[in-house]
């Protein structure tokens, strides 16, 4: 089943798009973990009394030129003088003078293989559980600003990826490790499998945090250092263990492009680093290297159609340093913020001057979430300018770096939940500073199940379940009715905990038939 992300023409959401059927979208494959229709991998994390410091390595080397990015390279783990003596006193293979020695390469013996047994909800029936399997591949949406496609991930049975960042921990894809029973981790060149366990999962950026508490797994490891956000064109190099074999596998390729992308795991739109290596399933999870040996980010999908070809994604450095840092403030993952407004481009002068607006800049507010902070503060008609004093451009896009331009909505990934930015508005032609609180945003439909069980209650032999994306794709769209995808997919929770709440089963007797019959009569309405 492939389905694709539709969204009103001429306007654009900071918060993930909704979905809906598409079978002329083409087809891209992502290494993960799920066999069945797509379901829910939020689980209940575990925070930790004690916060730990990660020996994870941040390179800083951008100047105040680079614009906003920079900010996400600040490490939450100890002084730059403390990053600097590490660095120095772990070398690495520059790939740029010699290529060839990548084999002998010490960066490579941090990349582990990753074996995961999953036991997923059955949504349908949401008192037991499907049956366990081993990590495969499951089919996902998402929506991209420029067209509109479809990402899945291969049904082929495979292994993921996963890499050590120290302390006892390791980094790898959310989707690798969803609705895990049992996860398994292994050295290159070790024959010895170490249970490792799951501590946090961050489903909008599909990132997840390990632990592997044997003191054998981590003799003689060293830990990757993270790199800074590539330029276009420069090297990279994807380490991990796809389909094909069992042993280590290196593809090469350069960065080809760097902007917000769209996270099929967690349907989110976050910074992404383009690539044309090849990135197969069973790399997710894995790094992507610079010619320095330093981590640049972490592989996680695929883009492929047949107008297309080597298009492949990594997660980048900025968005593992945002969640590690709400990882280690919280003792859990609070997930990215959102406006939770709707907003449209202001690229027609007429508008402008209807809106009375001077200049060449803003994005007007279609529409305000009842169940957003920004709802005390704006209204429909205004027009958003600046974002903490960081001028909008009418195509909805800011400066980034030295001679860039980014979409607005990778500003607020920048910030963390209860992050408090002043916005600059434009309202019936007179110009004023707002500030506005940003939260992550409430869904009506939810993505994902937190704690990974679905909730249901039974009435006289009728069940009933909150509507989710995951229910929908089990049940197929075909069978929910579209009066009610429509309402799915377009509305609005007004306030926080509200739920879609539908009949999804009805014992088959004499007395509950008439029940039965009327669930089938109101789908089909």
């Amino acid at each position: 089943m492939s389905v694709s992300v539709a969204c009103c023409c001429f306007s654009f959401l900071n918060a993930p798009a909704r979905l809906l059927q598409s079978s002329s979208s083409p087809l891209c494959f992502v290494a993960a973990s799920t066999l069945t229709p797509r379901a829910s991998s939020s689980s209940k994390l575990n925070p930790e009394k004690k916060k730990k410091k990660y020996t994870l390595r941040v390179r800083d080397e951008h100047s105040s030129n680079d614009g906003p990015q920079t900010m996400a390279f600040k490490s939450p783990f100890g002084s730059s003088q403390q990053k600097k003596d590490k660095k120095e006193s772990q070398p690495t293979t520059d790939l740029r003078t010699d290529p060839a020695k990548i084999h002998d390469a010490s960066f490579l013996d941090a990349v582990v293989k990753v074996y995961c047994t999953h036991t997923a909800p059955d949504y349908s029936l949401p008192w037991q559980k499907q049956r366990q399997f081993t990590s495969t591949g499951r089919q996902l949406s998402s929506f991209s600003d420029s067209f509109y496609f479809s990402l899945s991930l291969a049904y082929i049975a495979c292994v993921c990826s996963a890499f050590m960042i120290g302390d006892g921990k390791l980094l790898t894809n959310a989707h690798c490790v969803e609705h895990d029973t049992q996860v398994k981790v292994k050295r290159r060149g070790d024959d010895r499998k170490y249970v490792a366990k799951v501590l946090v999962r961050g489903v909008d950026c599909d990132i997840a945090l390990l632990s592997v508490e044997s003191e054998d797994f981590w003799k003689g490891a060293e830990p990757l250092r993270l790199g800074h956000l590539p330029r276009l064109q420069d090297s990279v190099t994807v380490v991990g263990y796809p389909l094909g074999g069992d042993t280590i596998s290196v593809t090469k390729g350069v960065v080809s492009r760097i902007e917000v992308t769209s996270y099929a795991h967690g349907s989110s739109d976050l910074l992404g680093i383009q690539i044309d290596a090849a990135i197969n399933p069973g790399n997710s999870g894995g790094p992507a290297f610079n010619d320095q040996g330093e981590c640049i980010g972490v592989a996680f999908q695929v883009y492929r159609s047949e107008e297309t070809e080597n298009i492949g994604y990594v997660i980048p450095t900025t968005v593992v340093s945002h969640f590690l840092t709400d990882y280690e403030r919280n003792a859990k993952y609070t997930g990215y913020p959102c406006l939770g407004v709707l907003l449209q481009k202001l690229e027609n002068p007429a508008l402008r001057e209807c809106l009375k607006v001077p200049t060449n800049e803003g994005v007007l507010v279609r529409r305000v979430e009842p169940t957003s902070d920004a709802s005390k503060v704006l209204k429909e008609g205004d027009v958003i300018v600046s974002f903490d004093d960081l001028r909008v451009g009418c195509e909805g896009t800011v400066p980034f770096r030295s001679s860039e331009r980014i979409a607005f909505r990778y500003l607020i990934s920048q910030k963390f939940a209860g992050d408090i930015v002043e916005l600059g508005i434009i309202r019936a032609g007179e110009p004023k500073k707002v500030q506005v609180v940003l939260r992550p945003r409430v869904h009506l439909v939810p993505y994902h199940i937190d704690g990974g069980q679905p909730s249901y209650i039974i009435i006289a032999g009728l069940v009933f379940t909150p509507l989710s994306e995951p229910l929908i794709e089990e049940e197929c769209e075909d069978t929910i009715g579209l009066k009610l995808l429509t309402k799915a997919r377009y509305s609005v929770a007004r306030f926080r905990g509200e739920q879609i709440v539908i009949l999804s089963q009805a014992s088959h007797n004499d007395v509950l038939f008439p029940c039965a019959f009327w669930r089938m009569f109101w789908q089909m309405k």
